[in-house]
């Protein structure tokens, strides 16, 4: 009898070790696949990667399967299995289709707008690498008035559908109530389809895109700059965590939102949600609605958002959330509790760098998260919360042109740019491919790389009257400029009507003098790429310019440890005139400048690429109309690029008094100041400021001087001793 029930007890016990055993194996392999396990040196790393069985609509997996079959029969789709690579031979170019009809949202214009504006853009559709319907598909709920009903029919009507083959497609919003699941309504095929809310589940690694879910009143372009411009501190503010929104009291996407009132403290963690919205709220309202509405009233949203270190940004009905982008602007760093979200251009955007993933999971353990997070990382975070705000979200035109580089990268791997340079200031949009293979020819990564600025400089003169004798004013400043031991060469840009002079009329210098005739007698064409031009570093020249060599060297040093700003003498600014509401155009020396003539200023060659290939095209249309406003408009590239003022040098004591005295309103000096050309150019910075979408102009008070050049001490002394001095053949008119 004894024997029996050790016998029996030893059994149970082995049967329950083999559950133990496999049991534990199995939670363990969850918990792995789960990626839960992480340490305190992770916290900035993905808390969860979402698996299969996760069921992230909460709906029946029959319907999943329906929907995942209807929508994506391109399942397998990659690059180049769904992608016709052979029309990409003759370069990367975007036919949009002709609009059809007047069913185009204002959000979807905009996006058209900016396909159509980009430089990428071709009206022949044979020459075309993708294709873009008119068809707006950015709405796909069958609740929306916004929705196209008939669009299976539109879409296999386009002439070069071919099942989506080398198309397009944009949606911020798809499925309905209640599931919300990812049915278009319409069979994709073959076509790329970039989308806001995609989950991980359907996504395409390599094929599809995912987007941002941003508003209607989204800027067309330019935008709204990032909060943190230039101030960083305090790195904790007065809240730690906050979120202001709707509460679901049921259906997909209540869950979160509905226990964040369990986090809630009323101190420095502030989760605020109403209940109070749909037409028949009341109706289905839960015990804690009329105190969560009353707490929901008594802060501001904004004032949270700009207060805040992390801000919460929970799944809504669908996985995204206008409080991304929100969040980002506002320097708030994004806490993301959206299981199975692909994060937006998770291709190229390191958003690790730039944000907090949670697991909804794990809810209750968001606070010790996000309070273990060090001064130092809330730092880096926070900063890179603008870079990416600022380079790829901030206008739907820098969301269109983020998606098609993202493609024009995957058609043309040789030009694809490196990680660095997608999450880094500023950006990849502006790193133009093809101009060079090594970030440090790129003027903002020079010195980060470690690399010194160019040692020479090349000096472009734009010749704009024929040269009379020896004496002429151009003769002088080209002797002047090639005394300078910095100087590479010399380059005339001749847009003179009348024919070259001979060599022989030219000076005698020890330095290459070249001289070019330009297709073009616009004043833009000074800032066209030159393939004489060899160094980095370019001095701009009007052909009456007085200036000393000595002028020249400090200008060029001080360029030198500021190789991504225009430098130079001559300055103005810019004003808001409230009474006319426009801006205004200065040239009265006062304390303050925003922009820095380019008659004498120091500036990098790669400023001359990103002004013909960059620049709105119809900014410099208009330059080359009115023959005026190209130092401006060159102006406001390098300011919108690097979101800095240029950097005015002090010239000699009596170079004001001297260029109004030699000024004639024959000169180009003398057309500077008449009133006639004040009006012309104030029109041109408006025209400019609609083309870009906003004032990029910076404002600043900073003047350089040479050493001692000022202090009275012996001239002996002084690096640049001629510089306090005034040499001129020709005194000042009375």
């Amino acid at each position: 009898m004894q024997a029996r029930k050790r016998y029996t007890l030893v059994l149970l016990s082995g049967v329950l070790l083999l559950l133990f055993y496999y049991g534990g194996l199995h939670m363990l392999y969850n918990e792995d696949r789960g990626n839960i396990g992480h340490t305190l040196a992770k916290l900035l790393r993905p808390y969860i990667d979402t698996v299969d069985d996760f069921d992230i609509h909460h709906v029946s997996s029959r319907t999943r399967r329906e929907d995942k079959t209807k929508l994506y029969k391109g399942r397998k789709c990659r690059m180049e299995t769904c992608f016709d690579l052979s029309r990409c031979r003759t370069g990367f170019k975007v036919y949009v289709y002709p609009d059809e009809s007047n069913l185009i949202s204002q959000a979807y214009k905009k996006v058209l707008g900016a396909l159509r504006d980009s430089r990428y853009f071709t009206e022949d559709p044979n020459e075309a690498c993708l294709f873009v319907p008119s068809i707006d598909m950015l709405d796909r709920d069958k609740l929306s008035s916004d929705m196209v009903h008939d669009a299976q029919t539109r879409i296999e009507n386009l002439p070069y559908w071919n099942s989506g083959r080398n198309h397009l497609v944009f949606n911020l919003y798809s499925g309905t109530w209640p599931d919300y699941a990812e049915d278009l309504g319409f069979d994709l095929g073959q076509a790329i389809i970039a989308k806001a809310s995609f989950t991980k589940q359907y996504f395409r690694p390599g094929f599809d895109i995912s987007w941002p879910l941003f508003p209607k009143t989204h800027a067309q372009r330019g935008g709204t700059r990032g909060e943190l411009q230039t101030n960083n501190f305090p790195i904790q503010r007065k809240y730690l965590l906050v979120f202001k929104g709707k509460r679901y009291l049921f259906g997909i996407g209540s869950d979160t939102r509905n226990a964040l009132y369990h986090l809630h403290n009323g101190q420095d963690i502030i989760l605020l949600t109403t209940c109070k919205h749909g037409k028949d709220w009341q109706n289905h309202k839960d015990a804690r609605c009329d105190h969560d509405n009353a707490e929901y009233d008594k802060y501001d949203y904004q004032v949270l958002l700009h207060n805040s270190t992390f801000c919460m940004t929970p799944r809504g009905r669908r996985l995204g959330s206008f409080r991304f982008l929100e969040a980002l602007q506002a320097g708030c760093i994004p806490v993301v509790l959206s299981n199975g979200w692909e994060l937006p251009f998770s291709e190229v955007i390191d958003w690790n760098s730039a944000s907090i993933q949670g697991d909804e999971r794990l809810l209750l353990q968001i606070p010790s998260i996000v309070r273990s997070i060090t001064d130092e990382q809330i730092l880096r975070l926070r900063q890179q919360t603008q870079i990416v705000w600022d380079a790829y979200f901030s206008s739907v035109d820098k969301i269109v042109d983020t998606t098609l580089e993202i493609i024009r990268a995957r058609v043309e791997k040789q030009l694809a740019r490196e990680s660095y340079v997608w999450n880094s200031a500023p950006g990849a949009l502006v790193v133009l491919p093809g101009y060079a293979d090594h970030l440090a020819a790129f003027p903002f990564f020079t010195l980060s790389t470690g690399t010194q600025p160019s040692a020479k400089f090349t000096a472009i003169i734009l010749a704009k009257s024929p040269i009379v004798s020896q004496s002429s004013p151009i003769m002088k400043l080209i002797k002047n400029v090639a005394h300078s031991a910095f100087v590479a060469q010399i380059v005339v840009l001749w847009n003179v009507e009348r024919p070259l002079p001979p060599k022989s009329k030219w000076p005698s210098i020890n330095v290459p003098l070249t001289v070019v005739e330009g297709d073009s007698k616009s004043v833009g064409s000074r800032f066209m790429p030159l393939s004489v031009v060899e160094t980095d570093a370019i001095l701009s020249l009007d052909d009456d310019t007085i200036i000393t060599t000595e002028e020249v060297e400090f200008a060029f040093h001080v360029w030198q440890s500021y190789p991504d700003r225009i430098v130079g003498y001559p300055a103005r600014t810019h004003y808001w005139d409230e009474s006319k509401s426009t801006w205004g155009y200065s040239s009265k020396w006062t304390n303050e400048y925003s922009i820095v003539l380019t008659g004498a200023a120091f500036y990098h060659r790669y400023y001359h690429h990103l002004y013909s290939n960059y620049v709105p095209l119809s900014a410099r249309e208009y330059v080359d109309d009115v023959n005026n406003c190209e130092d401006i408009l060159f102006n406001f590239v390098v300011a919108h690029i690097t979101h800095l003022p240029p950097i005015k040098v002090t010239q000699k004591k009596q170079y004001k008094d001297v260029a109004l005295g030699l000024a004639s309103v024959n000169t180009p000096a003398g057309q500077w100041t008449s009133p006639s050309d004040f009006n012309s150019r104030q029109l041109c910075m408006n025209i400019f400021v609609n083309a870009f979408g906003y004032m990029p102009l910076v404002r600043s008070q900073m003047r350089l001087d040479p050493m001692l050049y000022t202090d009275p001490v012996s001239i002996l002394r002084k690096r640049y001793p001629k510089m306090e001095q005034f040499v001129a053949d020709i005194k000042p008119k009375t």
